[in-house]
């Protein structure tokens, strides 16, 4: 048991603040990235007042795409994937078993992480988008399988075209996006 609680004591330093620059570019980023897809949405409501585009999830991927470019989990075909692999898996559990039993939510999460495992598309929001589908509400329940379509693959996709603008302004040479594709 001693040996156990040891493994949690650390032995690291918490890193140094990133350069302002990098702070800068990584704010810029997630602003413009939320805001495509929050335009997106404006633009939808105007065609249909039921139209939803801006989903929790993103915001936990607007901070890998745009604050941490460079890292796995923000890869296009992480981000792109992850969110549409879990959506997928989401719909799919609470079309099952709906939403009234307490292993629905946790089911789908679980489900999404092997999913995403296993096609090497891991993007941890994209266990929130999973949980979304099931415990969303009648909107999001609603829209059944075009959830995955719209908003998770129109706004995934929007998020990543402003990280493939944004990263690459900088001039400098360690942020830039993406690292690879497939």
């Amino acid at each position: 048991m001693k040996f156990y609680f040891l493994r949690m004591k650390g032995t690291g330093q918490c890193p140094p603040r990133k350069p302002l620059t990098k702070i800068a570019w990584s704010g810029l980023g997630g602003f413009l990235g939320i805001y495509a897809i929050s335009l997106c949405g404006q633009y939808a409501r105007l065609f249909s007042a039921e139209n939803l585009f801006l989903i929790g999830s993103f915001g936990a991927s607007a901070v890998l795409v745009y604050g941490a470019p460079l890292a796995d989990f923000s890869q296009p075909r992480n981000i792109i994937g992850g969110h549409v692999l879990s959506a997928l898996t989401g719909v799919t559990v609470f079309a099952l078993i709906g939403d009234g039993s307490f292993v629905a939510g946790p089911l789908a999460v679980s489900a999404a992480i092997v999913a995403m495992h296993f096609t090497r598309t891991l993007h941890p929001p994209g266990g929130a988008t999973a949980l979304i589908a099931v415990i969303g509400g009648e909107k999001i329940h609603s829209l059944g399988y075009m959830y995955v379509l719209s908003p998770v693959l129109v706004g995934a996709f929007l998020m990543m075209l402003v990280a493939l603008l944004v990263n690459n302004l900088s001039t400098n040479p360690k942020r830039h996006y993406p690292v690879y594709w497939l």
